[in-house]
């Protein structure tokens, strides 16, 4: 289904993936950095969310302001007034249409960073999917403080940041946050995404079953 979100900036272009029985929760999938060409479409943020669908979970992918159909313009990244806040929004969106359905966030770099910065303080995200947290390049502390139990998934060739990258600058991370890396994957997955996939598809599945940490 093909919607648009009321944004902070403007309506956004979104997809809503629904599962073939009842969603038994909602997530919001974010893509990567809106001035490299990420979209709603790039083929990871695709596989994340059809991952999630097919475990039983109604995903969301939207366009940050100004990417595509959706009004606005490029804000800087994390923090309150910028693209953060659309994530809000699209949060917003998935409550109205599901209430009392437990709210997940998940992005791929650029969105995964957005992602573990707001769920760091929204108490309302209660799983997080981070796929290839771009530590090397950018200013992922949130996730020093984030304690919201989730996946995050590395490419073993990623120059962006691989786990050990992740590890070393982050030791303390949450134990509830769950780690892998696919090995021998670049930044994008290229020719790995469907291992990306299955290994979404199996931790959702895992918390739907016990959705205690």
């Amino acid at each position: 289904m093909e919607l648009f979100v009321p944004g902070p900036a403007g309506r956004l272009q979104a997809k809503l993936w629904e599962p073939d029985g009842a969603p038994r929760a909602a997530c919001v999938v974010c893509h990567p950095h809106p001035q490299r060409g990420g979209t709603l479409d790039t083929t990871v943020v695709f596989r994340i969310a059809r991952a999630l669908q097919e475990a039983g979970v109604a995903a969301l992918r939207f366009n940050f302001r100004g990417v595509g159909a959706s009004e606005g313009a490029y804000h800087g990244g994390v923090g309150p007034g910028g693209e953060e806040d659309d994530v809000i929004a699209a949060l917003d969106e998935l409550e109205r249409r599901y209430p009392g359905l437990p709210l997940w966030a998940g992005g791929f770099s650029f969105g995964a960073r957005t992602v573990a910065s707001l769920a760091s303080r929204d108490a309302r995200v209660r799983r997080v999917v981070l796929v290839a947290l771009p530590v090397l390049v950018f200013d992922c502390e949130a996730i020093r403080v984030l304690r919201t139990p989730g996946l995050v998934v590395q490419a073993g060739r990623d120059e962006f940041g691989t786990l050990a990258d992740l590890e070393a600058a982050f030791p303390e991370l949450d134990a509830d946050l769950a780690r892998a890396e696919i090995a021998g994957a670049d930044h994008f997955f290229a020719r790995r995404t469907q291992e990306l996939q299955a290994l979404v598809h199996d931790h959702a599945t895992q918390w739907l079953d016990d959705p205690t940490p």
